[in-house]
């Protein structure tokens, strides 16, 4: 069996097509490891396959943990880090109750969808605040 660094590269392309695809900044590592590898066969070309395949996967292992731990203490941050926590979106918002609090529960509309409300007993177009949210139920109080 004989590989060519262009085989390595190809390889590595392919790799990148896949976390593309299937994004979680697992194969990018793979990728660059095949480019590394591909390099060095360039570099060095009697390089058996064997040697080839254990370059490729100590530098693929080395470089996941290495981004593993590097993105663990620097997270990317995002200027909307709430962006998939719906619930913790409305924390703060008041709203006009169209139905009454009764019994402690009761449903309020917020924007285009009804959500669930628990809270103390209020009268229809009473302004309730968002304090916060137990999974798919918002806690209000009055505003």
């Amino acid at each position: 069996m004989e590989f060519s660094f262009w085989h390595w590269l190809a390889f590595g392309v392919f790799l990148l097509i896949v976390e593309l695809l299937a994004p979680g900044m697992f194969f990018l590592w793979m990728a660059q490891a095949a480019a590394i590898t591909g390099v060095l066969l360039f570099i060095f070309p009697g390089m058996g396959w064997e040697f080839q395949l254990t370059i490729f996967s100590v530098l693929s292992v080395v470089s996941i943990a290495v981004a593993r731990r590097f993105f663990k203490s620097h997270p990317i941050e995002s200027d909307q880090p709430l962006l998939n926590q719906r619930t913790a979106q409305y924390i703060g918002r008041v709203f006009t109750l169209d139905k009454p609090i009764v019994n402690g529960q009761g449903k309020i509309r917020v924007d285009d969808s009804t959500w669930k409300i628990r809270g103390e007993d209020c009268a229809a177009g009473t302004q309730v605040k968002v304090i916060a949210a137990d999974s798919v139920v918002l806690i209000v109080k009055k505003a």
